[in-house]
């Protein structure tokens, strides 16, 4: 198997969402912006960058990502991918990269379909490194989450025997099994995780519910105590965190829930929601696994997210400074630690 980069480093951060190609075709109420081809996307990559924002050189390789290389697979975006410094497990695939479609409807309700055969990502996928992350992001059904804690936890076991402190486990429910019928399996799941964070059309979804318009955010609260009720993480201290979109985001615990605003409040900063929601779990779980505590770590995803709707496809990276010990960058032409000081000011 194709070694992992940056190997000898620990894993702060391993999504096992998928890497994909897009074709990305913008929301209605962008005016005049053509279709994008051939842009780097999918949840784990989007994760990925989230958690990478945080961690600059040599950091950077604590975040854990996989990537299926098909044989149409572009040399420049292995070149970019490269060039983020990351633990990417880059392997090659002979058959053709998973690619999407992305498009966008009102109420930033998105579509989208595969092209292409995806190749889905399992805990079996793990190397040794990977499978020591202190954190997980998984997107997938109830039923699959299941499978892939008890998994990931068993190779665990295997591998390293009982030492590890067990990972944190955010999860991200597939949209289009947010329905009614799948419920009691969302309920049955949550026991496995500790972070459960749909966006609020899903969770809306689940419970039969549509948003007429922008967020209701009395039913956000509402639906959100209808999970936290059912028992979340082993222990029963787990959190629900959703994603609101241009209303920013809703956590709460058994101690504590908040609102926190989206970062971008002038909504011309934003240009494409593409990743938004996967960048933001991303950075969540950093923050989670960096500061354990479940407001702060909201933080971290909001400026996370806020880099990643700034454009069309993955925010640009500029390192200014590099050291033997650290490198100062800039996203988009903006420090991450700057916009998260900023916004802590914000909503402190």
């Amino acid at each position: 198997m194709t070694s992992l980069d940056g190997s000898g480093h620990e894993i702060d951060f391993c999504t096992l969402g998928m890497f994909i190609i897009d074709d990305i075709y913008p929301p209605p109420d962008v005016p005049n912006q053509p279709a994008q081809k051939d842009i780097i996307g999918g949840a784990g990559t989007y994760s990925a960058i989230g958690a990478r924002l945080f961690s600059p050189p040599p950091s950077s390789y604590s975040t854990g990502w996989i990537v299926d290389a098909g044989t149409d697979f572009p040399a420049d975006l292995r070149d970019l991918i490269k060039s983020w410094q990351t633990g990417v497990l880059l392997r090659p695939r002979d058959a053709l990269t998973t690619r999407g479609w992305n498009g966008y409807g009102e109420n930033d309700h998105r579509a989208f379909k595969y092209l292409t055969e995806k190749k889905r990502l399992t805990a079996d996928d793990l190397t040794a490194e990977l499978l020591k992350a202190k954190s997980f992001h998984l997107i997938c059904s109830p039923t699959r989450c299941v499978d892939m804690v008890r998994r990931i936890l068993d190779r665990r076991r295997g591998t390293f025997g009982e030492y590890l402190v067990r990972p944190m486990i955010i999860w991200e429910p597939v949209p289009d099994l947010c329905v009614p019928a799948e419920l009691q399996n969302t309920y049955d799941a949550l026991p496995y995780v500790d972070v459960v964070s749909p966006n609020h059309v899903e969770l809306a979804a689940l419970f039969g519910f549509k948003h007429s318009s922008g967020v209701d955010k009395q039913v956000v609260e509402q639906h959100a105590s209808n999970l936290l009720a059912n028992g979340i993480g082993p222990n029963n201290h787990g959190s629900v965190v959703v994603r609101g979109g241009k209303e920013g985001c809703f956590v709460t615990d058994l101690e504590q829930q908040k609102w926190l605003p989206a970062y971008h409040q002038d909504s011309s900063r934003v240009i494409d929601p593409t990743g938004g929601g996967n960048g933001f779990l991303g950075g969540f779980a950093v923050g989670l696994v960096r500061t354990g505590d479940v407001v702060e770590a909201a933080e971290w995803g909001s400026v996370a997210a806020s880099f990643c709707i700034e454009q069309v496809g993955v925010p640009e990276l500029e390192t200014i400074i590099s050291t033997a010990t650290c490198t100062d960058e800039l996203w988009n032409g903006e420090s991450v630690h700057d916009r998260l000081e900023e916004y802590r000011k914000r909503t402190s």
